[in-house]
């Protein structure tokens, strides 16, 4: 066994399941293990999101494994009487709660944070564990992780570093950013030794939240980009019968994340004598599955509903794609987009979240309003009807894409950091 330094990681998720932040960990994770550190990653045996409230969703059933030199504890989800309601009527009580204090307000914080999501069994897991050197738990909306690895991290004093992912949502709407920046989940932050971000977005977002700037890292995000590049665009059209232009959206299909959207985007364009198809390759959640079956026929054969891929498949269909479209509120970057770019596609997205921050607007992509169905098709129409601009859009965004080597150096240079440092034990500004 290697003598490197420990590092616990701790995330909602992992490992085969591939959204956008378990990927990122999943990266930074085994780059250390190959760096020759011992790394422990505890996750929870969820599969689907929808697992976190509904025991009839999807879940793993394998305990510990070791994957790419990475030892991976997944602990099980615990679940409410009645759950979905149980679970989402916490939340939503909550977020107002944080929003109009209410009488009882910190109980009530303090108490609804334990199933977000319930793990009761988790400290007792981590305390199984050999202490660690350096703890990095995620992600806010996740809470109760957050808080076990805080409570860990301080018994055996070791430094923590909290990855938020924290969603801003419409700078006019505060209904998703109320979710990810409740007193408490504030509290989390400000008691970590370092908060690693992936944007200026997240830290402005921060700073004006009261979090100390000394605090507060941004640095970035990177793609392997062999592994997302070099597919076979003939295959993935065959495969699908495809002939006309294609609009590709990778992950999570949820209302969140404009599919909704989307779909109806293409709907429209469709019923308007475009040949267009579009392919949803990711994770599907119930909202997104019954819009699907209330189509028609004649609607739907221009949509091709995949689920989980392969690496493989995502390679061709990025090759195949004429542009990816991620028309979402909910990013805390979106690493589809610098993925589409390695492949000189160019990108639509909202003007939501963090994506504004990644995505230049008329130069590398198009962003259109979140929920905005007219102003979305007609960015998809605009994009297939230049190839000029779109391969312009392309190549102006595969001059931003930034490799996963480097991205990594900035990660392992922040655990130097605070991994050399007592900053949190004397906290900032006492």
């Amino acid at each position: 066994m290697s003598d490197g330094p420990r590092y616990l990681h701790v995330i909602q998720r992992y490992f085969p399941f591939r959204g956008g932040s378990e990927r990122y960990f999943q990266a930074f994770s085994e780059r250390f293990a190959r760096a020759g550190a011992r790394v422990r990653v505890v996750t929870t045996n969820a599969w689907d999101l929808e697992y976190f409230w509904d025991p009839k969703a999807r879940h793993i059933d394998e305990r510990e494994a070791v994957i790419n030199d990475v030892d991976v504890l997944r602990v099980p989800v615990h679940h409410l009487p009645v759950a979905t309601l149980s679970h989402r009527a916490i939340r939503r009580l909550m977020a107002e709660s944080g929003r109009v204090p209410l009488p009882g307000h910190d109980a009530l914080l303090q108490s609804g944070s334990r199933f977000g999501p319930w793990l009761p069994t988790l400290d007792d897991e981590l305390e199984r564990l050999e202490p660690p050197d350096i703890v990095n738990s995620a992600n806010i909306a996740f809470e109760s992780m957050i808080a076990a690895a805080s409570r860990h991290a301080r018994k055996h004093d070791v430094p923590h570093i909290v990855t938020p992912f924290l969603h801003i949502g419409e700078s006019a709407d505060k209904r998703v950013v109320r979710y990810y920046t409740m007193p408490h989940q504030i509290d989390l932050l400000r008691q970590a030794d370092a908060v690693m971000l992936l944007t200026d977005v997240e830290r402005d977002a921060l700073l004006e939240r009261g979090i100390d700037e000394r605090r507060l890292h941004v640095v970035g995000a990177g793609i392997d980009v062999d592994a997302v590049t070099g597919g076979d665009a003939t295959r993935a059209r065959a495969i699908l019968g495809l002939v006309g232009p294609m609009v590709l959206a990778l992950g999570a299909a949820a209302f969140e994340k404009g599919t909704l959207h989307l779909i109806d985007a293409v709907v429209s364009l469709r019923e308007s004598g475009d040949d267009i198809h579009l392919v949803l390759a990711g994770p599907m959640m119930s909202d997104v599955r019954r819009r699907l079956e209330s189509l028609g026929e004649p609607q739907r054969e221009g949509i091709h509903a995949l689920g989980f891929v392969s690496d493989e498949q995502r390679r061709d269909l990025l090759a195949a794609a004429e542009v990816l479209a991620l028309p979402s509120r909910t990013e805390s970057f979106g690493l589809v987009f610098m993925e589409a770019w390695a492949n000189c596609k160019p990108v639509i997205g909202a003007r939501a979240g963090a994506i504004p921050a990644v995505v230049s607007d008329g130069e590398d992509g198009l962003l259109v309003p979140f929920g905005d169905v007219a102003a979305l098709a007609d960015a998809i129409k605009t994009l297939l009807q230049s190839d000029e601009l779109a391969r312009e859009m392309g190549r102006h965004g595969n001059s931003k894409v930034v490799s996963e080597e480097e991205w990594f150096e900035r990660v392992r240079a922040l655990y130097a950091q605070v991994g050399g440092t007592q900053l949190a034990r004397t906290p900032i500004g006492v």
